[in-house]
């Protein structure tokens, strides 16, 4: 299937030198970007040369070595939804995720956005006076009321704190007004399990970012209130999608796998 894939991409590449290319299944990663230089040009956005995506490739594969044995199409599809994105993955800034992920039998890769890389994408909308999330400890005092008069009270403790019980988000708006949303942790794991196809995986950030990934569900409902432009939405599209193809807008691409219910509800 990768060959077949590979082979379609080699043909639909403009340009003599790009139909010229040929493409074998013991081709590397980055031997690979660099067969598909001229239509990575077109799909990167204009501060992202080829030689930059390959290095972040590369610190990607680096970073999770289980990535060098995914579809190649599959994870230079998912580094650069990443790219277009203007966000880093696989780095400690949290910003987006590429995730081996079995699909069928074959292994491929997944990409998802990060915490920190929900709020960057947030903050690009100039409506956006602060948003933030924030988990709550067993040991903290938290209480909230939702009606006409909604409000939040969040006092983290200075002991010892004990295990998270909900993740909450807020926005505040230029013009005064504000949202939150609050879920317990029993409600991010059952949203995470039906929703994240690489919830179980290895390498997903749930395993060792768990609370990064429950502030971002939380943020990903909260969101849905605000007013936000449709880049964002495309953007929210994008998560935990897995790809095969290159286009100059990667939110245009079909998945490869999609998810069952709404695409925008994924985690």
């Amino acid at each position: 299937m990768a060959n077949d894939i590979k082979g379609e991409l080699a043909k639909r590449a403009a340009g003599p030198e790009a139909q010229a290319v040929k493409l074998t299944k013991n081709m590397s990663i980055p031997d690979m970007i660099k067969a598909l230089e001229p239509e990575i040009k077109r799909a990167l956005p204009t501060i992202l040369t080829p030689e930059r995506f390959t290095r972040i490739a590369l610190s990607a594969i680096n970073n999770t070595p289980k990535l060098a044995e995914c579809s190649p199409m599959s994870f230079i599809a998912a580094l650069m939804n990443a790219a277009q994105l203007g966000l880093e993955p696989n780095t400690p800034l949290g910003q987006a995720f590429l995730i081996p992920y079995k699909n069928k039998g074959n292994l491929e890769c997944q990409f998802q956005l990060g915490y920190r890389g929900m709020i960057d994408l947030a903050y690009r909308n100039e409506r956006m006076q602060s948003i933030e999330a924030h988990t709550v400890y067993e040991n903290d005092v938290f209480e909230y009321e939702l009606g006409l008069n909604p409000r939040l009270v969040h006092i983290p403790t200075m002991e010892t704190p004990g295990e998270p019980i909900a993740f909450y988000g807020i926005f505040r708006l230029d013009n005064g007004g504000f949202r939150f949303e609050v879920m317990n942790k029993n409600a991010i794991d059952a949203y995470a399990a039906r929703y994240s196809k690489a919830y179980d995986s290895a390498s997903s950030p749930w395993k060792n970012n768990y609370e990064s990934m429950a502030c971002k569900t939380v943020l990903k409902q909260l969101l849905k209130y605000s007013p936000m432009k449709s880049e964002f939405q495309k953007a929210v599209s994008m998560d935990e999608s897995i790809k095969t193809e290159l286009s100059v807008d990667m939110s245009e691409v079909r998945n490869v796998n999609l998810i069952e219910d709404s695409q925008e509800d994924a985690a």
